[in-house]
């Protein structure tokens, strides 16, 4: 006998609605209780008698952390290459807080320097890899040399500070049961790229995908990275770079302006 298309339809609304129930409802509530579970805190790390070392902590970003963390009761680290700058911003921390901070000279390209330094400083607690150079060129002006120079500080630079620094940080931080960091600098042209930046950019996403990763690696061991985009902010290395840029900005007007004069003949 022939159903009534009213009966079916009925049927079917009744089998959509139970195969929703009994499969489509139970997998999002699991998808919505791992979203609550693995959804990112904030961590807050403790910094009252534990060591923090700063990278790039002779001047700019890095002394004025160097400065707060030492006010806040932390045991200080500072490197960086100039050692009369380190000197310097010794004295500097020590006038504003009262610390005496230590200091290390390496070239962080180098990872027999960086690997010496970190041993010398003992077990760190929280590593800030604030370093940095910054040289805007267009890509086509710019030499391999300034290119290379600016991955090699920028990126191979953190690696080398962070491969220096894991197992000890990894080895203290179950001892001590107390959560670890690392702070990596990025910067706005690292989220972004902008005109006469490529090498520099470059260099500063990839700090986005080491941090990104490293994460997933080190979050099992207590350890938490942070990755800071701080805009331009008044430092010794911004007002070369802007120095550097003036440069270019005249050097381009120069070369237009030959071009225009030559297309005119």
């Amino acid at each position: 006998p022939s159903r009534s298309p009213l009966l079916v339809e009925g049927i079917d609304d009744r089998s959509m609605a139970s195969l929703f129930f009994l499969f489509i409802l139970p997998f999002v509530v699991v998808l919505l209780i791992l979203t609550v579970i693995v959804r990112p805190r904030p961590v807050r790390i403790p910094l009252k008698g534990r060591h923090v070392l700063i990278s790039g902590g002779s001047s700019g970003i890095g002394l004025a952390l160097a400065r707060r963390v030492a006010a806040e009761g932390a045991r200080v680290s500072i490197l960086a290459r100039d050692p009369d700058r380190l000197r310097d911003a010794c004295d500097a921390i020590r006038l504003a807080t009262g610390v005496e901070a230590a200091a290390f000279a390496a070239d962080v390209r180098d990872p027999e320097e960086v690997a010496h330094a970190l041993e010398a400083a003992g077990h760190v607690d929280v590593l800030i890899c604030n370093h940095g150079v910054f040289l805007p060129q267009d890509l086509d002006r710019q030499s391999l040399e300034e290119i290379r120079f600016t991955v090699e500080v920028n990126l191979m630079g953190t690696f080398h500070l962070i491969k220096a620094a894991l197992p000890a940080m990894k080895q203290r931080a179950k001892e001590s049961g107390l959560p670890a960091s690392i702070a990596i600098m990025s910067s706005q042209a690292g989220q972004v790229g902008v005109y006469g930046y490529t090498a520099y950019s470059a260099s500063k996403f990839g700090l986005r995908g080491l941090a990104e990763a490293l994460q997933h690696e080190v979050i099992a061991d207590n350890i938490h990275i942070t990755l800071i985009f701080p805009p331009d902010t008044e430092t010794p290395g911004l007002a070369e770079g802007v120095e550097h840029c003036l440069m270019l900005f005249v050097s381009i007007l120069v070369d237009t302006y030959h071009t225009t004069l030559i297309q005119k003949k």
